[in-house]
């Protein structure tokens, strides 16, 4: 592999640093860069719109799609600045989830009514997978779709519960997986459904996370009616692209840049604490716990870009998305680990929100350096990441099925 980037990927990464140091909005770099998530809706509508201006809210998405024909390096090299630079990720579930489910097996209805406001930002969507007793076995999911006719038209009354719907509360829309068969197996029985959460009969209810914050809900769907022109693709075929889905969201969930920031802001941290008046990077035990997270990220790094590339390979493509899902998971853990760890007593210091007020006067008295706002937050948001999108439990028997046939 050729590590060095070609002079066309070093212009487009100037011309992508000089558009987020012109367009993008202060404050919401400042409330990215401590680490509380969510942010606030505002900040990701507002920070679609002025990328969705640009032609840049989708970079992965087809041209016909509204994306911008972008090469993966230059797809990877634009969320590596935009990292850098604290921009916001866009609705994860509208435009890297359910978006290319919709171009690839939606209508062409389908894909006129959806794809331009998720775009845009008008939509935002809300995952409608999990279930209190289907978690990683979404095989076994229990909300109901029942077909039926009467004089307002064909469509179906669901009924049932999902958990841990990312965004929930800020979103327009959801994506659900409902069985609408159950004389056959569980896989072939689930479809993929289109719901606008302001339906009747849906309620969403937040879950305040052990962090403080809240941004995974419970969705409650009581005799919901849904028009059949919902419903995505064939009738049956949910499971089939659910995991369609999934396998994007396990490559995603590499997450290589949301760890290079940490790895970055947790060496600033080190720089400034001491141990008996050494700097803690210089001492060895820290020293060496930094540097092998370092290596680590960097070899999964090279991993994510062999994929992006389209290098041969012999391993199964789905047991690959698994393994890059948990490896990214176990970094993410790590290195926000060592923030924390790196911060002694001054972690168990937890600002809850946005207050700017609060976190600027700590600062400035001397009391709270400006990094510690979100470390313990960041931190525990983190736990999270080895079970969603399937845990790793689950990811690893998914490469020792596929990739070793075991």
């Amino acid at each position: 592999m050729d590590f060095h980037h070609s002079e066309a990927d070093q212009a487009f990464r100037a011309e992508v640093r000089a558009f987020l140091e012109a367009r993008l909005p202060p404050d919401i770099a400042h409330r990215d860069a401590l680490g509380f998530h969510p942010l606030p809706r505002a900040d990701l509508v507002g920070w679609n719109r002025i990328l969705a201006e640009k032609g840049w809210a989708a970079p992965h998405w087809p041209v016909e799609h509204g994306g911008p024909g972008w090469t993966p390096i230059q797809r990877h090299i634009f969320e590596e600045e935009c990292r850098r630079a604290h921009a916001p990720d866009l609705s994860w579930q509208g435009i890297r989830l359910a978006g290319p489910v919709i171009y690839t097996f939606g209508s062409p209805v389908q894909k006129e009514r959806f794809l331009p406001p998720i775009l845009r930002g008008d939509w935002l969507l809300a995952q409608g997978f999990s279930e209190p007793n289907a978690g990683s076995d979404l095989a076994s999911l229990k909300t109901s779709a029942v077909r039926a006719r009467d004089e307002q038209g064909e469509h179906y009354i669901v009924n049932g519960q999902k958990t841990w719907s990312s965004e929930g509360h800020y979103a327009d829309w959801g994506f659900f997986l409902v069985r609408t068969d159950t004389a056959v197996k569980p896989q072939r029985g689930i479809s993929f459904l289109m719901i606008d959460l302001k339906t009747p009969g849906v309620t969403v209810r937040p879950i305040t996370m052990y962090n403080g914050m809240h941004y995974v809900n419970e969705i409650f769907l009581d005799k919901v009616r849904v028009p059949v022109e919902n419903l995505v693709g064939e009738e049956g075929a949910g499971w089939r692209y659910a995991k369609f889905l999934l396998d994007n969201e396990r490559t995603s969930s590499a997450f290589i840049h949301f760890s290079r920031q940490w790895l970055e802001r947790t060496s600033a941290i080190a720089q400034r604490e001491t141990v008996d008046g050494v700097p803690l990077i210089r001492t060895p035990a820290f020293a060496r716990r930094l540097a092998a997270v370092e290596i680590d990220l960097q070899a999964l790094e090279y991993s994510v870009l062999r994929l992006l590339t389209d290098e041969k390979t012999r391993w199964d493509a789905t047991a690959v998305a698994s393994g890059l899902k948990v490896r990214g998971s176990e970094i993410q853990q790590r290195v926000t680990e060592l923030a924390l760890d790196a911060l002694g007593w001054r972690g168990l210091r937890s600002i809850e929100g946005f207050d700017d007020a609060l976190i600027g006067d700590a600062a400035q008295a001397g009391r709270w350096p400006g990094d510690v706002a979100g470390v313990s937050s960041g931190m525990l948001q983190t736990r999270a990441v080895t079970i969603y999108g399937g845990a790793k439990e689950v990811q690893k028997n998914i490469i020792a099925r596929l990739a070793f046939r075991l």
